[in-house]
């Protein structure tokens, strides 16, 4: 294997130039490929759709599904180091191809995203050191653990310990009747419930570690959600009071210290009502890759959260990222191309191109599309990044964009 850091442009030694891998093909995929390119890698994407967003501009597709020898064979014979872009590549695939190159982050690391209790049970191992717990929970695995959950957990909202993402796998219930029906709606899979806290607003962080274990941190983002799904992420002073911000980032730190962790993370809190009218943090669950909730760095950061990424795996200094320009980022979903003029117009029954037009016409404006061929609801398109001198600039131009997209106005 090669030494690290594995410079941009060099040769390896196998006499080939250097190349980063990518487990997975999405936008997040995509996106690290653009950074990794920009910065001279070669790479390559493994992902079973031959039209996925990242196999489209990386420099080699290998379609065959996460856990096909073959196929993980390949990649790591094409790599020099290898990452995920999301938290449901098979932990084994990666431990597999740990054995053959480096591999970030690494497999346990992703195995402890995957499952909402272990998860959970890594933020509490982490409380003492980072200051903040997550809400008061309970696992729920078979019959008698449902019956002997604390009457002080509801209400509260069930989860599926894994697979569960943008709201799905949720339900919220109030009672022991409408927990015991809502555990069988689920198909009776391991779950945990967590108590319905006093919720003001959400927040995450990013951070990027490196194998050295230097850290830097990305801004405290202010992040809105519609259905379980990431609409709104602002990003600026004041947007999160500065002593929980600080909490957040001290929080997010120690958890991928105590990790070991080696890449692009980022932890999702809530603000909560403390009971004696301040405000409390509360760790909600981790992203082992980039975040939807981090976009906002490539138009307002001079280091994108892809950059960092790439920084991270090949093993280069990370240099803490400033940014220079408050922001929002809009989550853009496939809603807009079937409702161009808004949820009360009547839907298309195709797809409609949305006014990009009149929407890059305001000033500070960047459109990220993600290259999917097909619009679908609830399908994540792109993003919209709007910067401005002052946040003021921002905030107005944000209103006139969501006003045109036909998008709920900002709260």
């Amino acid at each position: 294997m090669n030494a690290f850091p594995l410079l941009p442009g060099a040769v390896n030694d196998r006499g080939q130039p250097v190349t980063l891998g990518v487990m997975g093909g999405g936008q997040l995929g995509r996106m690290f490929v653009q950074a990794a390119q920009a910065m001279g890698y070669v790479t390559v994407v493994l992902d079973p759709d031959p039209a996925s967003p990242a196999g489209l501009v990386a420099h080699h597709h290998v379609c065959t599904a996460y856990d096909d020898p073959q196929g993980l064979a390949e990649l790591a014979g094409r790599c020099d180091a290898i990452t995920t872009e999301f938290e449901n590549v098979p932990a084994q695939a990666l431990r597999a191809l740990a054995q053959q190159r480096p591999v970030a982050p690494s497999a346990d690391c992703v195995a402890v995203a995957q499952d909402r209790l272990q998860e959970k049970a890594h933020f509490v191992q982490c409380a003492p050191i980072s200051g903040v717990h997550p809400a008061p929970h309970a696992a729920i695995d078979n019959p008698a653990q449902l019956a002997a959950v604390p009457e002080a957990l509801l209400p509260g909202i069930l989860k599926t310990a894994r697979l569960g993402y943008d709201g799905k796998g949720q339900v919220r219930v109030r009672t022991r009747e409408e927990l015991a029906a809502a555990w069988a709606q689920l198909g009776r899979v391991s779950c945990v419930l967590e108590k319905m806290l006093p919720l003001r607003s959400e927040c995450s962080v990013l951070v990027a570690r490196g194998a050295d274990g230097q850290v830097v941190t990305f801004p405290v983002q202010k992040n809105t959600h519609h259905d379980g799904i990431l609409a709104i992420t602002e990003v600026r002073e004041g947007a999160v009071p500065a002593e929980l911000a600080a909490r957040a980032q001290a929080s997010t730190v120690a958890i991928a210290h105590h990790l070991g962790y080696v890449g692009v993370l980022c932890v999702e809190y809530f603000v909560v009502d403390d009971g004696r009218g301040g405000l409390d943090l509360v760790v909600n669950e981790m992203a082992p890759r980039p975040h939807n909730s981090g976009h906002y760095s490539q138009n307002a950061c001079d280091l994108s959260q892809f950059e960092a990424q790439v920084r991270a795996l090949a093993g280069l200094p990370l240099a803490a990222p400033r940014q220079h320009s408050p922001t929002i980022m809009i989550n853009l979903l496939g809603d807009l191309w079937f409702n161009p003029n808004g949820v009360r117009a009547q839907a298309a029954a195709q797809p409609v191109s949305p006014p990009w037009a009149e929407v890059l016409a305001l000033p500070g404006t960047h459109l990220h599309l993600y290259g999917k061929l097909s619009a679908r609801r609830g399908r994540k398109m792109g993003h919209l990044n709007i910067t401005g001198e002052t946040f003021g600039q921002v905030h107005d131009t944000a209103a006139r964009a969501l006003a045109l997209l036909g998008l709920p106005p900002l709260e």
